[in-house]
């Protein structure tokens, strides 16, 4: 601390505090929607601090940890409280200890994630990441507010906030958009496609940051499963083989 702290990735990560918060006293207004927008630009500031400071060999240890209280309240408090105040609140108490089962998961996840960021798979994620389940949420919102439709019924968002918490705290793989390196060569079809992808964006925002995160948290699952079933498989056929011998 004695030779200062790096200033352009700290400030960005102060803008996702800031996003936070706003999205904090928008669900206090009632302003859901305005919510989560915050919490997905929080998202975008939270990936914009890690880039800049590897771009500019400026990690340090104070960035990580400030980066982490910062994902507690933009990813962890402000999606919470907007899915409680949005869809939970009609259950009681059922609804906010979801809530806060989402809030202390989260918390958990970046927790384990900093202990093991040193030794951990760099292509994977142990676990969902907390910027992806508050996506998960926020997008949701915003696609039930853009068609002006009412909440789901609250035991389907319970059971929504329940799996995000689990897949937090989870050994399931998800993979890491930080190893994409755009820098190198790639088929000549691969623009295509992330043009036709940005097309897309463009013109139905609302639905498809929805199927983004959507298709996104089952790849994951799905990854994970098929990994799981690929590597005790051959352990299964190898004690059949030998229980007939």
């Amino acid at each position: 601390m004695k030779k200062g702290v790096y200033i352009l990735p700290n400030l960005i990560t102060m803008g996702n505090i800031f996003c936070g918060f706003y999205a904090i006293v928008a669900v206090l207004k009632g302003s859901y929607e305005y919510a989560a927008i915050a919490i997905l630009v929080s998202g975008i500031l939270d990936g914009l601090d890690g880039w800049v400071a590897r771009m500019t060999n400026s990690e340090s240890r104070f960035g990580i940890e400030f980066d982490s209280l910062a994902d507690v309240l933009s990813f962890g408090l402000a999606p919470a409280l907007l899915v409680y105040s949005w869809a939970l609140m009609p259950l009681g108490r059922i609804g906010w200890s979801a809530a806060f089962l989402f809030v202390i998961c989260g918390a958990l996840r970046l927790a384990r994630y900093n202990v093991q960021c040193s030794n951990s798979e760099s292509k994977y994620f142990t676990g969902l990441p907390i910027p992806g389940a508050a996506g998960m949420i926020a997008s949701l919102v915003i696609l039930y507010s853009h068609f002006k439709l009412s909440p789901p019924s609250p035991m389907l968002i319970i059971l929504l906030t329940y799996m995000l918490a689990f897949l937090m705290v989870s050994t399931m793989k998800f993979r890491s958009i930080k190893e994409v390196h755009l820098k190198k060569r790639r088929p000549f079809s691969m623009l295509v496609a992330a043009s036709l992808l940005l097309f897309i964006l463009a013109a139905e925002p609302q639905l498809m940051l929805f199927i983004i995160f959507g298709v996104y948290i089952l790849s994951g699952i799905v990854e994970s499963v098929f990994c799981h079933l690929l590597n005790h498989l051959p352990q299964r056929i190898k004690h059949k083989t030998t229980g007939q011998r």
